[in-house]
């Protein structure tokens, strides 16, 4: 299928007054949306051949736009053979429609685009349900009579994942989908669940990788405990939470997750639809919060994630900043951001350089679990031996002619079973 060729719409509705005096970080914040928008449109598999940047005061309830504009977008269509216009910003149902019938080609806004990447992203079955559950939630107000111009709009952005027989359908269908698809995805959260409280009833360490889309999170997950997840320089490359054993604290066991990648202004349909896969976050023990530091708006891309975890209820967790692709900056341009985050990492997952570092973070905020302490086995207690070699540290050990007694380290969960054996010197 030929690639579209899209037209990229950029609205600003910010107050020009008082904004005055700040046109650089207005004229920054705009690159950055661009570029972003950008690359959304090229991972989903079309062209961006046109690029427009508009101010005012605020939305047209018609058209989104003012009508002055529209008429410039108009002729843009025209004359370049756009197929495709996309707003960043989220449009109205009704606008959307307008918008369509004025220019008569396919009109999106940024959260249809993001949904369609999700939907060729989708691999697993969880992965599936979800995207097509957000699918459905954002095209039910959008679809009246026998589906408008969805029906007749082809193939491309926006139509893929449900596919059209849905798009066809009437609401009751629609709704009756949905509602099966919660039930899947109750299911699904039920059965996650039930993993997650095995764990819980271990007590297993639990570490989260979170980040920005394309952050370098899967690549990461790979390099500290030798899997081999799907990676790909791109964004939102994988959908599907990935859970590994992490050897990194004696005697402890530690799993980590990669999951989804976050981006700015992430769809409320997504957020809702991968709850489940968002517990993984919700249920960790520690984030890895893992920053791109080649991006050169990583800092507001620290921000987008801080804001999605703060709507996951998550934001005071521990947590540990990850700044991620070191060998893609100069060292002056490292050095600054060093003093600037002085409580951070520096890492390469790619080159798997100060991986090290990473360990001693990780072990620190466990060590925080665990306490120094002696204990006097006797010979005959080979089953509580067992249960230290397995379970602890063994720092030191001396034989007697009675005992053992041993230095250890352990979780102090364990308490409850060493605590009649615990020795203090000049106990006899």
């Amino acid at each position: 299928m030929e690639r579209e060729k899209v037209l990229l719409v950029f609205i600003s509705f910010e107050d020009f007054k008082k904004n005055i005096g700040n046109e650089n970080f207005h004229q920054k914040n705009t690159d950055k949306n661009t570029e972003e928008l950008k690359n959304l449109t090229m991972s989903a598999g079309a062209d961006v051949k046109e690029v427009l940047c508009f101010k005012q005061k605020k939305p047209n309830p018609r058209y989104f736009i003012n009508t002055g504009k529209l008429e410039k977008i108009k002729h843009l269509v025209k004359s370049s053979k756009i197929n495709l216009v996309i707003f960043n910003e989220e449009i109205t149902p009704t606008q959307q429609r307008n918008l369509q019938s004025s220019l008569d080609i396919k009109v999106l806004d940024r959260t249809a685009l993001i949904l369609d990447i999700f939907s060729q992203r989708a691999h697993s079955r969880e992965g599936k349900i979800q995207v097509e559950l957000a699918q459905l939630n954002y095209m039910l107000p959008r679809l009246t009579g026998k589906g408008i111009v969805l029906s007749r709009l082809g193939g491309g952005i926006g139509t893929r994942g449900p596919g059209e027989t849905k798009l066809e359908a009437d609401r009751r269908k629609i709704r009756r989908r949905i509602s099966l698809l919660e039930k899947k995805i109750e299911q699904i959260g039920t059965q996650r669940n039930t993993q997650r409280k095995k764990r819980e009833e271990k007590e297993i360490f639990q570490i989260a990788l979170v980040g920005y889309t394309n952050s370098g999170k899967s690549t990461l997950l790979n390099a500290v405990t030798e899997s081999d997840v799907y990676v790909e320089d791109r964004l939102f490359s994988t959908l599907d939470s990935t859970t590994r054993k992490l050897d990194v604290f004696p005697n402890s066991e530690v799993l980590i997750s990669d999951t989804v990648g976050f981006i700015e202004k992430l769809p409320h349909q997504l957020i809702a639809a991968f709850r489940s896969t968002l517990e993984e976050v919700k249920k960790s023990n520690l984030l890895l919060l893992i920053v791109d530091i080649s991006n050169p708006y990583f800092e507001k891309n620290i921000n987008s994630v801080k804001e999605v975890l703060k709507e996951i209820e998550v934001d005071k967790k521990p947590m540990i900043l990850v700044f991620n692709k070191i060998d893609k900056i100069n060292k002056e341009k490292s050095e600054r951001i060093k003093i600037k985050y002085k409580n951070s990492l520096f890492i390469s997952a790619l080159k798997k350089d100060r991986l090290s570092e990473l360990y001693d973070g990780v072990k620190n905020i466990i060590r925080k679990q665990y306490i120094n302490i002696t204990v006097k086995i006797p010979y005959d207690e080979n089953r509580v031996v067992s249960f230290i070699y397995k379970n602890c540290q063994v720092l030191k050990k001396r034989n007697f002619e009675d005992c053992t007694i041993m230095d250890l380290i352990m979780n102090s969960k364990y308490c409850p079973v060493l605590s009649k054996y615990i020795y203090r010197e000049g106990q006899g």
